[in-house]
């Protein structure tokens, strides 16, 4: 188990409650499951600051102040890892483990370290005696509240998520998504994980030309009945009041969108990050639209 001491310090541990809109309470699955709610809710799943050409890496206590005190987002390795230590300074027992979201094919060795995966130890509850919980605000569309570490189907409207202990095979643990939802699955490694597990394949995520995060900026976030979704230029809801919006072309329109709906603020963003961002995304669907695509 890894209890290692949070490193996040009272004041940064308030502005990131406060963004979240909860206060500070003792360990607890009610409380747990708030800190869950909220964080998927007004933190989005985002890759904006791929496309704007900010250079992340994902120190826990970087994301966290991104999170906290300017109003951004990530992939997983930024918000499970910031909130990894967000839970450690309430005093929960927080484990990382290596993960791999995977396509349709199943579980991949090679797809290994693409994900962050947390669970919180020692929260016994009915129908959970062992009170292990996996913990993942980094998924996107998947979860929104912590499940018990415990194989089974569970429901999280819109979606029928399942998990599925591992004997033998890759991972020891395979969370399996609603065909729905923006992926198969995901399976992960039981073993402790420290943050340099993740480097790799994070250059590659955030560099390579071949990473599916440098195909379309976008930016997501749950609630309890559904998903918005902004790809590109379009608005999208899965879930409840399902829609999609047609491309909004005009800049403030976009922008005015990601602030409102996603809560994504670029106050702390250096000159020129924002036209840049624009820049790019508008190129990228003129060139959508020019190739025919639907």
């Amino acid at each position: 188990m890894d209890d290692s001491p949070a490193r996040i310090d009272a004041e940064l541990r308030t502005a990131y409650l406060h963004r979240l809109g909860l206060d500070a309470e003792p360990p607890s699955v009610e409380a747990l499951q708030r800190l869950h709610r909220r964080h998927v809710e007004r933190v989005p799943y985002e890759t904006m600051w791929l496309h704007a050409g900010e250079a992340w890496g994902i120190d826990p206590l970087d994301s966290a102040a991104r999170i906290a005190r300017q109003g951004r987002g990530g992939y997983c390795y930024h918000l499970n890892g910031a909130f990894s230590e967000l839970l450690r300074s309430l005093g929960y027992s927080v484990v990382r483990h290596v993960g791999g979201v995977h396509g349709p094919g199943g579980p991949d060795v090679e797809a290994l370290g693409n994900h962050l995966v947390l669970t919180v130890r020692g929260l016994p509850a009915d129908g959970n005696p062992a009170g292990i919980w996996y913990v993942d605000v980094g998924l996107g569309d998947a979860l929104h509240e912590a499940l018990p570490l415990i194989g089974g189907d569970y429901e999280q409207a819109p979606f029928r998520l399942a998990l599925e202990e591992t004997e033998a095979g890759i991972g020891d643990w395979h969370l399996v998504h609603d065909p729905t939802g923006g992926f198969p699955g995901m399976s992960w490694m039981t073993a402790d994980a420290e943050m340099n597990a993740f480097v790799a394949k994070h250059e590659w995520l955030s560099t390579s030309p071949d990473s599916p995060f440098l195909q379309v900026a976008m930016a997501e976030h749950r609630d309890a009945t559904g998903v918005d979704v902004v790809r590109g230029l379009v608005l999208a809801r899965v879930g409840a009041d399902a829609a999609s919006s047609e491309p909004l072309t005009a800049r403030s329109d976009w922008f005015a969108v990601l602030a409102d709906e996603f809560g994504l603020r670029f106050d702390a963003s250096a000159p020129g990050t924002l036209d840049r961002l624009w820049d790019g995304v508008l190129a990228t669907h003129r060139a959508w639209e020019e190739a025919g695509r639907p």
